[in-house]
């Protein structure tokens, strides 16, 4: 992170889990994109994953949501189950 903002990157792609450490270590001057995003009740192969309020509470500035909204049965349904646990 360090390195790419040293060489003009606005921000980087990271796990959620070292989202807030990157925020205070740059001193929140760095954008950070979050994938790994699962809804609670959901559990894959993703072995770091959080919830979108968890991401959102460790600094994450973007979440990365796939899966859980392109693989449902309901899509819009999902999508908007990741709003409201933003809200």
């Amino acid at each position: 992170a360090a390195l790419g903002l040293a060489n003009g990157a606005d921000g980087v792609v990271c796990s959620p889990l070292e989202a807030g450490r990157l925020k205070k270590i740059h001193d929140g001057k760095i954008t950070l994109i979050t994938p790994g995003i699962r809804p609670a009740a959901r559990g894959d192969d993703q072995k770091r994953a959080v919830t979108p309020a968890e991401a959102r509470a460790a600094g994450a500035n973007f979440i990365v949501v796939g899966r859980p909204i392109i693989e449902a049965k309901d899509p819009a349904a999902a999508a908007a189950a990741v709003l409201e646990d933003l809200a």
